[in-house]
């Protein structure tokens, strides 16, 4: 199996109840960074366990899958066991051995289509043959010098005038529906601020970044997974989540 078929096959898991092929594909010492399960091998296996029993089955829609070097990263909606339905990216590590070591991730609720008429998922599927280290340059340079604001008189050197496709909830297409967003949400009061970027995945010209900040106040996880055309930033993907008080966290390996 490819590292890309190991993790689908482990998120299948959920659907399956197959605890047998979850524990066969995790490392013993699996470290987890979802706040609300614990850590370890056991405790994911647990976990398929638990969904198995439940009166309403967990369903698992793969949307975009991913690889760059030893980690999958994955787009996929979640319902589970009738919860309701949620967007989610997967960070996946695969150790020398071949086994899922490591797990990151960021879930919402699915939303309703954004001014634009887009949703969290629908969108370009293709892939383009590029060199994923040129997707990662633009993607790492868009999110310091404009997200993090390190150098945001560089905005628009980073699009194709006007055309970008946006699948935020709450934004419409293009640069001009990005400043209308936020200059809606600085008149509330609202800031949306990115700290720091711990993680710059790519496959050929989609590239996933991983940042913390704060929105409203609220210490905040970003996932920004972004599409490359030309060296430009073409479509743009999102899930941001709310990071629980460390005293309801379930493994103490932190978000990160």
């Amino acid at each position: 199996m490819t590292n890309k078929e190991k993790a689908l096959a482990l998120i299948n898991t959920f659907v399956t109840g197959d605890t047998k092929t979850a524990g066969e594909l995790l490392a013993e010492n699996y470290i987890q960074h979802n706040l609300a399960y614990g850590t370890g091998r056991e405790a994911f296996v647990g976990s398929v366990a638990y969904l198995a029993a439940a009166p309403v089955k967990t369903t698992v829609n793969n949307i975009r899958a991913f690889e760059d070097g030893d980690k999958v990263f994955l787009q996929t909606v979640y319902n589970f066991a009738g919860a309701g339905e949620q967007v989610a990216f997967d960070i996946f590590r695969i150790d020398d051995n071949g086994l899922i070591a490591e797990h990151w991730d960021n879930l919402a609720a699915v939303s309703e289509p954004n001014p634009s008429g887009h949703t969290q998922i629908d969108g370009t599927k293709e892939k383009k043959k590029v060199d994923a280290e040129e997707t990662r340059k633009v993607v790492a340079g868009f999110v310091g010098d404009v997200l993090r604001g390190e150098n945001p008189e560089k905005l628009t050197s980073y699009f194709d005038g006007d055309n970008y496709i946006q699948h935020n909830t709450a934004i419409a297409d293009g640069l001009s529906g990005l400043g209308a967003a936020l200059s809606a949400m600085a008149e509330q009061g609202i800031q949306m601020i990115y700290n720091t970027t711990h993680q710059v995945l790519a496959d050929d010209n989609y590239g996933l970044a991983v940042s913390e900040g704060t929105f409203g106040g609220a210490h905040t996880s970003y996932y920004d997974l972004f599409r490359v055309e030309d060296g430009k930033i073409a479509e743009h993907w999102d899930v941001m989540e709310t990071i629980a008080p460390e005293d309801t966290w379930q493994n103490q390996n932190g978000k990160f």
